[in-house]
């Protein structure tokens, strides 16, 4: 991947992501990786993706009924969308959510 991965993660006010977005980064920052990595609300992130170009948008498990409404926002962009897993988010497991976001993000290539 020869651009840095821009990630996403999206939750009712942006507060539970922050400490995954933390352990997220201390894990791409172990592995040598170059990501960047922003955990905001959904009002925030609207304006976000209308702005900026996102690889990778996660929603956390609290929001995973807006994954229709992002489906339709996403449309015709290369934006890769999931939902977090329930348990890897419920242990804050940095290191697994971000290979999810990685595994995404090489499917952007093919």
């Amino acid at each position: 991947m020869s651009k840095q991965a821009n990630i996403l993660l999206v939750c009712s006010a942006g507060m539970s992501t922050s400490l995954l977005m933390t352990n997220m980064e201390k894990a791409a920052k172990e592995k040598g990786i170059d990501v960047k990595i922003q955990a905001m609300s959904s009002s925030a992130a609207n304006k976000y993706i209308a702005k900026e170009d996102v690889d990778v948008l996660l929603l956390g498990p609290q929001v995973r009924f807006l994954k229709k409404k992002y489906e339709k926002k996403l449309a015709g962009t290369h934006t890769k969308l999931a939902v977090i897993d329930m348990q890897d988010y419920g242990q804050v497991n940095g290191e697994k959510v971000l290979e999810s976001a990685l595994q995404l993000t090489s499917e952007i290539d093919k």
